[in-house]
């Protein structure tokens, strides 16, 4: 098994991926959407939820023998070549900063301790595990999945077509039952008896019952469904899913889970790939977890617009008569309206935060009447600043009279993201909760 480690948003030499060849060569240079197509698991899931994710983005884009990576995080594996893009703001080789922002926005329980696995592997195979939840309760919020399965009979209302086989075997000599099959419209079929098995293997791991407790509703509606379920049909169940894959529109949900069940009953601790022809994998971006990460921490005090799913839009202006113009999603309006916040997330460093950015939050911040902004972005632990605050300047250099408000301010505030180096996963989740506790601290203190 060959392995590569590269960090998000970086340039590295293509002689570094001499090792991953195969896998490079199919990746490099192909969007998000062409990878998705080849089973490819992406988060967030509908990529319209990401202002910064585009379909058309490349994961490696070639340039001058060296390969730069974008704003995506996560693994990707073919036969015995892995690539893991860890977040640039990690200290540790295990990358403890995006285990924990996936904990913390997908709802993950914190059951492992990274420093327990022996090997990647098996660490990609339990998150495969973990996102099991998310991806049954997205899937059933559809409904129960439905679709036509073959019985088997044997009585005297033929209501199908005569198995011959059958009836030889179970009706000689005859006695005046018949033997036949009749297709019928089923919630007990293919696709649930998948989420059951995977289900009942789940619960087999050492965390599975704390994990599956998140969806109890749920397990007990496939068990509910499933009154068919043999342990010893795994084997054909996973035959039938893999040769009827779901391809209704409607169903894409199911889709998803149905590759995930897959992907969990099938997964081989030593190899990710699943042949060398075949490319499977998770893929995050960095930005949109960064954001929800935060909404986590202040989302009780602060509205949080989004912007591709068209939620909580705001417009700039109104016309004389009576229309909206200028479409805003602002990431955090505090809900507080005596003293208005602005907050903007922004998964880069501070030095990256620049003339752009600058002019959308004071964009907001006039909108709403709000003299205070904030910028949040990761800091790591060993940078000497951890906030910036900024006044805006008022007159102009033409007459020589710029001095700044100190009523307006817009302040960069770093949460500081431990050196893990020399802790272990639980150590780092203290310190970091230290951090996160002085960030909403600070958004309080400033309404």
């Amino acid at each position: 098994m060959t392995t590569l480690i590269i960090k998000d948003n970086t340039v590295t030499a293509q002689a570094d991926f001499h090792g991953i060849s195969l896998l490079t060569k199919r990746i490099a240079d192909k969007t998000l959407n062409q990878l998705g197509k080849e089973g490819l698991f992406i988060f967030p899931v509908d990529m319209q939820q990401s202002d910064d994710l585009s379909a058309e983005q490349l994961i490696l884009q070639s340039y001058n023998q060296k390969y730069r990576s974008s704003n995506v995080m996560g693994f990707l594996g073919m036969d015995k070549e892995q690539l893991f893009i860890q977040s640039r703001f990690s200290t540790n080789k295990q990358d403890y900063f995006f285990q924990y922002v996936l904990e913390k926005t997908l709802d993950i329980p914190n059951i492992t301790d990274l420093n327990s696995y022996s090997s990647p592997s098996e660490r990609i195979f339990d998150i495969y595990v973990f996102l099991f939840p998310f991806y049954l309760k997205r899937a059933m919020r559809k409904g129960q999945f439905k679709t036509y399965v073959w019985h088997n009979y044997n009585n005297q209302n033929i209501k199908g077509i005569i198995d011959v086989k059958r009836q030889v075997q179970l009706n000689t000599p005859f006695v005046g039952n018949i033997a036949f099959k009749q297709r019928e419209f089923s919630f007990d079929n293919y696709m649930t008896q998948l989420i059951r098995h995977t289900i009942e293997f789940i619960k087999l791991k050492s965390f599975g019952n704390i994990l599956l407790n998140k969806i109890t509703d749920e397990i007990d509606k496939n068990i509910e469904l499933t009154s068919t379920y043999q342990y010893f049909d795994r084997k054909k169940v996973i035959i039938d899913n893999k040769t009827n894959p779901i391809r209704h529109a409607y169903y894409q949900e199911y889709r998803d889970l149905q590759r995930l069940c897959l992907m969990i009953l099938q997964y081989d601790k030593h190899n990710i790939g699943l042949g060398s022809d075949h490319i499977n994998g998770i893929l995050f971006d960095g930005a949109w977890l960064w954001e929800e990460y935060i909404a986590q921490l202040i989302g009780d005090k602060f509205h949080h617009p989004k912007n591709r799913l068209g939620s909580g839009a705001q417009q700039l202006f109104s016309t004389e008569d009576g229309h909206k113009r200028g479409r805003i999603y602002p990431d955090f309006i505090s809900k507080n309206t005596e003293k208005r916040i602005i907050v903007d997330t922004k998964y880069k460093p501070l030095n990256n935060i620049g003339n752009k950015d600058y002019l959308q939050v004071l964009a907001y911040m006039f909108r709403f009447n709000a003299k205070i902004g904030f910028y949040i972005y990761p800091e790591r632990d060993d940078s000497e600043n951890s906030e910036l605050k900024m006044f805006l300047n008022q007159g102009t250099t033409f007459d020589n009279d710029i001095l700044k408000q100190q009523g307006i301010s817009l302040t960069k505030l770093g949460l500081q993201i431990p050196n893990s180096q020399n802790l272990s996963y639980s150590e780092f989740v203290q310190a970091i909760r230290i951090s996160e506790s002085k960030i909403v601290e600070r958004l309080i203190n400033s309404q």
